[in-house]
């Protein structure tokens, strides 16, 4: 006898929850559980509960079976089994169970039963569809109805991430991204099970990956673990494609830096600029700032410029560190290279960062 589970607490959802909500708290639960994704060692228990996952997403998701069991709860598989009283029995099994027919359900409260004959003028059908609705009436009856009322829906919202530069996102603009974008398995229709097997297409995901690449607009308060709508770019529907949803996931370049809600970039200036100090453009999310560089700068030093950095989630900006980097010209002339070899000659050495 297979243990009983609340269907409901198996998927986390509430007793009146929607056909969405209970969608799509089971591909939550079924990507967090495919045993693919989880070490050998835990293989049993896993699979364990990605069975359980499918049976609950089973049964509440088939209309009548999900009714069976919120009215019947443990004993919806077999809800026209009656137990007799104690010490006798039902239908002369003493002590224990029996299946009854419809007819003999008729006889017993009054009715026609299922094959018509004298009687009351309920019946078995009749009978059960005023105690539990519609889930055991006929197919003439509100389940066939049920059926033709069905609505046109919306395509299923795909999900995708994509790097971003921390400089793309620091000062915006257009870039072209190619996506590996999350829609739902069209051979499973995005459940993961074809009957009672796991779906070859998706390995039991309900959603499949396909490339796109997209022309996207930085958004001007872009952050790190952001999520974008696409209006329009998810999988498509009878009622409509659904949305796109996109995770900014930002990723240093070679000028600049994530530091927590900052960001560090390096501006590079000639050696000689620093003797009596010089002024540098730096671009920010507004435009162009100017930034004053003291005489006796040097090398590595940090300069701040206050709220010039990446957007946060309560409005705000952080802070932009400036690094200072030194460079030269390109290409040296040959007179500029013996100047910097006189230069050296009698200077102390210069080391510094990772050298000794």
């Amino acid at each position: 006898m297979p243990t009983f589970q609340d269907y409901y607490t198996t998927l986390g959802v509430s007793r009146t929850a929607t056909p969405d909500e209970i969608k799509r708290a089971y591909r939550k639960l079924a990507k967090e559980w495919h045993p693919d994704r989880h070490p050998p060692a835990k293989r049993k228990d896993v699979e364990d509960k990605f069975k359980a996952i499918a049976e609950a997403h089973e049964v509440l998701s088939d209309p009548e079976k999900r009714k069976r069991f919120d009215a019947l709860g443990e004993h919806w598989r077999h809800g026209q089994e009656f137990q007799g009283a104690p010490g006798g029995g039902f239908g002369g099994a003493p002590g224990g169970y029996r299946t009854v027919s419809p007819e003999e359900f008729a006889r017993m409260f009054g009715g026609r039963g299922g094959t018509g004959g004298a009687g009351g003028n309920g019946g078995f059908s009749d009978f059960f569809s005023q105690m539990f609705g519609d889930m055991f009436a006929g197919q003439g009856g509100a389940r066939g109805d049920a059926r033709t009322h069905a609505h046109a829906d919306r395509g299923e919202d795909a999900e995708a991430e994509i790097e971003v530069k921390v400089g793309d996102a620091l000062l915006g603009g257009k870039k072209l991204f190619a996506l590996a974008i999350r829609t739902p398995c069209e051979a499973c229709e995005g459940e993961g099970r074809i009957g009672r097997r796991t779906c070859p297409a998706c390995g039991g995901l309900g959603s499949n990956q396909r490339e796109q690449s997209i022309d996207l607009t930085i958004p001007k308060d872009a952050r790190d673990g952001m999520v974008v709508r696409l209006r329009g770019l998810g999988a498509p529907g009878e009622a409509g494609p659904g949305d796109l949803l996109l995770t900014l996931r930002l990723v240093g370049d070679d000028v600049y830096r994530l530091r927590g809600d900052d960001v560090e970039a390096d501006v590079v200036v000639a050696p000689w600029d620093l003797i009596d100090g010089t002024a540098v453009d730096v671009a920010v999310p507004a435009g162009t700032v100017t930034a004053k560089l003291p005489a006796g700068t040097k090398a590595g030093q940090k300069l701040r410029l206050r709220g010039q950095g990446l957007a946060r989630a309560d409005g705000s900006r952080g802070d932009l560190h400036l690094v200072v980097r030194l460079g030269l010209p390109e290409p040296l002339t040959d007179a500029q290279k013996d100047m910097l070899r006189q230069l050296g000659k009698d200077a102390p050495q210069v080391r510094g960062g990772a050298s000794r």
